[in-house]
């Protein structure tokens, strides 16, 4: 007999994790993850700052709808903490002035931002070299803490009753009978009358599974190098550096600096891994941009990004598909909108009304998400 519920989620990152904690109050909510731990390809392999010069209005609206989550996170989330405070630096060079003074424009209306010249700029991170002349800063960014906040959802759904099975890999997902029927691997079979496909760089995958037609997402891989920091150099009050156009971003990690080219290398889905060619650049790109030269890299890491077509989330019921949610499409910036996507996906699926009312209207109207993203 196959494991019932009211909702099955397949996919264990943030993305799923988030909706089903979210779901679990309302519903029977039972979650199915391919590997053996949650967060495993992209989630858990993050360097994740919530800031707002990622993405377009919709992005950065989603990160503003989800600010109060982590600025006071909800019973189930006070154990350990989301993450800590970290300024954003953008930063460019004089020829790099004019972008600078546009996206200034376009973050203005989500976050408070300081205007620095270029003595200000080298204040927050003497690292850059003397031509970065011009910077943006916002000295409330978070550096987010991906595994607290994947186990903070886990605790939520577990003690709403939900269920989470790892190592169960979907094989065969069928509807029948009003209800979905997912087989996997092991041969466990579980079912629900609602299939959230929160599967990640594996989504299209499993809509093909399904007989649903697919999105055409996109997964993309990042990397992410460590590295020294010269002798001597104070890393408390270092910033997230990033630079105006999307080229590098750096910042502190665990007493070493951590770099990314910010490469979007198209790929399959699976279990990523660096490529030589993207270590070297995010090396050459910290060296270009700063002071620091990359001696010894110490680790080294990559996962996946994935797009839908237009790079907004996709969260809808599939409009020719009875009982089929997506859930998929949040490009890099999955766990800083996690808290406001799953509240609307939430709202879909249990059709209840639209929980966010007071942030930017506009870009988080229902009809953007209503539907099934193209």
């Amino acid at each position: 007999m196959p494991n019932t519920s009211d909702i099955l989620v397949i996919g264990g990152g943030i993305a799923g994790l988030s909706a089903a904690a979210e779901l679990s109050g309302r519903a029977n909510v039972t979650v199915l993850e391919a590997e053996e731990q949650i967060g495993f390809h992209s989630s858990g392999r993050s360097a994740t700052m919530l800031h707002y010069a990622l993405g377009d209005r919709l992005v950065r609206a989603l990160t503003l709808a989800s600010r109060a989550f982590f600025d006071s996170p909800p019973v189930g989330f006070t154990d350990v903490p989301l993450g800590h405070r970290m300024p954003v630096l953008i930063h460019a060079r004089e020829d790099e002035r004019e972008a600078l003074d546009a996206l200034e424009g376009e973050l203005s209306f989500f976050a408070e931002l300081e205007r620095l010249d270029a003595r200000g700029v080298h204040e927050l991170c003497p690292l850059l070299k003397e031509d970065a002349r011009h910077g943006i800063a916002d000295r409330n960014g978070i550096r987010l803490d991906p595994h607290a906040l994947l186990q903070g959802n886990l605790r939520q759904l577990r003690a709403s009753g939900g269920a989470l099975h790892t190592g169960q890999r979907a094989a065969r997902v069928e509807y029948r009978s009003a209800t979905w029927q997912v087989t996997t691997e092991k041969g466990e079979g579980y079912s629900a009358p609602v299939l959230v496909n929160a599967a990640g760089a594996w989504a299209d995958r499993i809509a093909e599974l399904a007989g649903v037609q697919p999105l055409g997402l996109q997964p993309k891989r990042r990397t992410i190098i460590t590295f020294d920091v010269p002798p001597g150099t104070e890393l408390d009050g270092l910033p997230f550096a990033k630079t105006i156009g999307d080229e590098l971003y750096f910042a502190p990690e665990s007493g070493r600096l951590f770099a990314s080219p910010m490469d979007e290398v198209p790929s399959d889905p699976l279990d990523a891994q660096p490529d030589e060619l993207e270590v070297a650049l995010a090396a050459y790109r910290m060296e270009q941009r700063t002071i620091v030269k990359v001696e010894r890299i110490h680790s080294r890491w990559a996962g996946l990004r994935s797009f839908t077509p237009d790079r907004h989330p996709a969260a809808g019921f599939d409009p020719n598909t009875e009982g089929f949610f997506w859930l998929a499409g949040q490009g890099g910036f999955g766990l800083q909108t996690s808290p406001a996507m799953a509240r609307i996906a939430a709202s879909l699926i249990a059709g209840e009304p639209w929980p966010v009312s007071d942030v930017s209207a506009e870009e988080l109207d229902p009809a953007r998400f209503a539907r099934q993203a193209a």
